[in-house]
């Protein structure tokens, strides 16, 4: 093991201990292969499973194995039509876990999340039985303010790029505070605590995973 990823796994240990002060769970893994290994148990066949759309869920492996794994999975990028679509998150509220990442991650155990139309963060403060997140080290930030600054300037052009968005940010690669009729920097959630004992549950990864 290196000695950046010593570090790293130091690092883990630090934020680890200030989510279970903040009613979270949290795990270390050195790789995305071992964390996906590791969700696959915690979650039983059959289970229904919703998801945020998350990049980092998906570049970890954890989708692919879903998809060929013995779950049912609500995916609200299958809906055809608005009414589709209302109907698929209501389901997603009612699912058993419910996998995500976050946009930025405090050394003091915050999450802080910036959001379009809010279902993602909605299921995170409520609904889904379990919410399990799968988060790259890359995310860890100072404090608060720091990762408003991270999310805005780091995670929120790179997604108005991939999802091709008319945006200030997608052009320049920084955030303009901008309130375009496509910007999806409408909800932020800073999330400190979580009032139900074991429902959050932070998978650290000593990798680069999302934005």
């Amino acid at each position: 093991m290196s000695h950046k990823q010593k570090a790293l796994a130091k690092q883990a240990e630090t934020i680890i201990h200030n989510l279970s002060k903040r009613n979270m769970e949290g795990c270390y893994f050195p790789t995305a292969a071992d964390c996906t290994q590791a969700i696959l148990k915690e979650m039983p066949e059959g289970s229904v499973i919703g998801w945020g759309g998350s990049e980092s869920v998906k570049e970890s492996g954890l989708m692919d194995a879903i998809h060929n794994g013995n779950y049912e999975l609500i995916d609200r990028s299958s809906a055809k039509t608005p009414e589709e679509s209302r109907q698929l998150y209501a389901k997603t509220v009612l699912a058993d876990y419910y996998l995500m990442s976050t946009n930025a991650i405090t050394l003091d155990g915050e999450l802080i999340n910036i959001d379009g139309n809010g279902n993602r963060v909605a299921c995170l403060i409520q609904g889904p039985a379990h919410v399990i997140l799968v988060v790259g080290m890359n995310k860890v930030v100072t404090d608060v303010e720091s990762g408003i600054a991270r999310v805005r300037n780091m995670a929120s052009p790179a997604n108005a790029i991939r999802l091709n968005r008319n945006l200030a940010c997608a052009a320049t690669g920084v955030c303009h505070d901008c309130l375009s009729p496509e910007c999806f920097c409408n909800q932020l959630v800073i999330t400190r605590r979580s009032m139900h004992n074991g429902r959050i549950k932070v998978y650290l990864v000593g990798e680069e995973l999302g934005y």
